[in-house]
């Protein structure tokens, strides 16, 4: 679910629509989370699909750390990316706002963590060198993402959260914690789908991924 205070505006005919705030959210927000809506498809039913649908599909949809494809219920699915993005996922399935967003800035994203199956050409964004979105941009950027999480975090019990009732029980009080300085916030590194690892791991039947964060509830 994305943030209340946002809306969808039609911005031209080479970006289409994107999702802005419509009133001012604060560094440390969640500005959007996993919920019960958002709908899970595996690979192997999204390879099934008539071309037309897969396309469809594969233009709304990012992929998690267990490599499902998520499809947003609502307007979360038109948020635009951008290599200087004011959103960023955490591995708690919710994204937080790294720095103040304004009424009518646009909320954006870094396609680079959203496990992407190809490289996503880009309109060029002044001050920065990269020009395409990488499957494997989160093992290269992981340590910029992780510090403005940090950062970010430290402001999480201070803001409004009309999200936090919607955090998923196992991380809710993972999230706590660092919130209050008690932890540090786990590595975006944790939201990576390692296609060569689950290739690998079915195989051998095995079903699951290292490293993942243990259920807290």
């Amino acid at each position: 679910m994305i943030h209340p205070n946002t809306e969808l505006l039609y911005i031209n005919k080479y970006v289409g629509y994107g999702v802005f705030a419509t009133k001012f959210i604060p560094q440390g927000t969640i500005t959007w989370v996993l919920d019960d809506l958002d709908q899970k498809f595996d690979e192997v039913y999204v390879n099934s699909l008539d071309t037309m649908f897969r396309q469809k599909l594969l233009k709304y949809c990012y992929r998690d750390r267990d490599g499902k494809y998520i499809l947003c219920w609502d307007i979360a699915k038109f948020v635009n990316h951008s290599f200087n993005s004011n959103c960023i996922s955490t591995p708690y399935k919710f994204e937080i706002a790294v720095r103040d967003i304004y009424p009518g800035e646009e909320l954006t994203d870094d396609y680079g963590y959203l496990n992407l199956d190809e490289p996503f050409y880009c309109l060029p964004e002044k001050g920065c060198s990269r020009t395409k979105v990488m499957p494997d941009d989160l093992l290269q950027f992981y340590p910029e993402w992780d510090r403005k999480l940090a950062i970010a975090m430290a402001s999480f019990n201070r803001v409004k959260q009309p999200l936090k009732r919607l955090i998923n029980c196992r991380y809710i009080d993972r999230v706590n914690a660092i919130a209050q300085g008690k932890a540090k916030i786990d590595s975006i590194l944790n939201c990576y789908y390692d296609r060569a690892n689950k290739l690998e791991s079915s195989q051998l039947g095995v079903g699951a991924i290292a490293n993942e964060l243990q259920p807290l509830c």
